[in-house]
């Protein structure tokens, strides 16, 4: 595995865009690897209106392009994209819907490799959107949470678990969360665990608390548990697993934005550590600056690159930024800058240690040219790091 030194700088550089613009506001409906060689495959998002896309493409490992593959069946966004032990990918639930209270999706379907097209595969026992989704290491997966329409002008949030069998290509009860959750992340950890942290708690207004306490899933008895909670609480933040009992979170919406308690300008640099062992978390160093709506990717033997965010996704432009997690020594590293400053966008690794970044929101509100138009972005920028080896 490559090595990373927290002095390298590295590089980004630009690469071939994506056929059209599209932004992804969900934590589990990120590009996704196709294999080892650096195919990738992104799907769903929304539009600059905000409206679901049925979109989806694939970027060619040789020649490095985005090339445009068949649509989902559905348009969807905040849904959620799985690899399968197969090859397969699975898309799960989302919205077709631009509003808030857009009814959620049950439907499932299943994207083939080798025909390029996207098959229906059942449904859900009930539609989510903004919900998990991880592959356990029998190759089920585990969906949790999210959201659905409790009224028109209202939704809620969802304590129910499902399991998809790739083999039977059904659905099961996976066991009830504690708490219903969305916008959460969802980390597969040693023994069959999963870790699910943070998100939101729709309340019926327009902004939604974000959520400190925590939950282990545990794949033998299908069984949910409490564990330690978040030291603040989180949404829009990202978990990076860092070894089979450790995960790094990192940013989120800043305390005191709308619903989230007394303001603290600060909250947003702020990292935690989670022992899976102990069950508890624990302070990290705090990053260089604070972000929400960002990703976090593993990087080399034992650390974290985070990219790209915003403090909100009001009134804002993204950030350029990037930082280098060293594990080890628990210390934080600027790296070079994205060309295009974004969020809600995606990242995937590619072979030799490199990253890929592609789409998101570059602008909103007072921010943008127009400020009832969001402006999106289709660019696609690799990170290189310098000091490989």
């Amino acid at each position: 595995m490559t090595t990373i030194s927290t002095r390298a700088t590295g590089s980004w550089t630009s690469a071939s865009a994506l056929p059209e613009a599209v932004t992804w506001y969900g934590q589990h409906d990120n590009a996704v690897p196709l294999s080892t060689t650096g195919a990738l495959l992104v799907a769903g998002g929304a539009d600059s209106a905000g409206a679901a896309v049925g979109q989806a493409a694939v970027r060619d490992a040789t020649a490095g392009t985005w090339v445009p593959v068949g649509a989902l069946n559905t348009p969807r966004r905040l849904h959620t994209l799985t690899v399968l032990a197969n090859g397969k990918v699975l898309a799960t639930g989302g919205t077709s819907g631009a509003s808030r209270g857009a009814p959620a999706l049950a439907t499932t379907e299943l994207y083939d490799p080798a025909t390029r097209a996207w098959t229906p595969s059942g449904s859900m026992a009930g539609p989510r959107a903004g919900h998990s989704a991880v592959r356990l290491a029998d190759g089920k997966v585990l969906v949790a949470g999210g959201t659905t329409v409790r009224s028109a002008q209202s939704t809620k949030a969802l304590h129910t678990a499902e399991l998809y069998d790739p083999v039977a290509g059904t659905w099961s009860a996976a066991g009830d969360m504690t708490e219903g959750r969305a916008g959460h992340t969802a980390v597969p950890l040693a023994g069959g665990a999963v870790l699910v942290c943070g998100g939101t708690a729709p309340v019926g207004s327009a902004d939604d608390p974000s959520l400190a306490f925590c939950e282990l899933y545990d794949s033998g008895t299908k069984k949910w548990a409490p564990t330690g909670s978040l030291r603040a609480p989180r949404s829009h933040h990202q978990a990076t697993r860092l070894s089979d009992t450790e995960v790094l979170v990192t940013g989120g919406t800043a305390l005191g934005a709308p619903g989230g308690g007394p303001f603290d300008p600060f909250s947003q640099r702020t990292a935690e550590l989670y022992d899976l062992t102990s069950g508890t978390w624990s302070p990290a160093t705090d990053m260089p600056s604070g972000r929400a709506l960002h990703r976090a990717l593993p990087f080399g033997e034992h650390g974290v690159l985070v990219i790209g965010g915003a403090a909100d996704d009001k009134d804002e432009a993204g950030y350029r930024s990037a930082v280098l997690y060293d594990a080890d020594a628990d210390a934080w590293s600027p790296v070079a800058g994205l060309a295009e400053g974004r969020w809600a966008f995606a990242a995937a690794p590619l072979p030799g240690g490199k990253v890929l970044v592609t789409g998101g929101t570059a602008r909103t509100g007072t921010a943008a040219a127009d400020p009832d138009l969001p402006e999106l972005t289709a660019s696609t920028e690799i990170f290189t790091a310098g000091g490989a080896s």
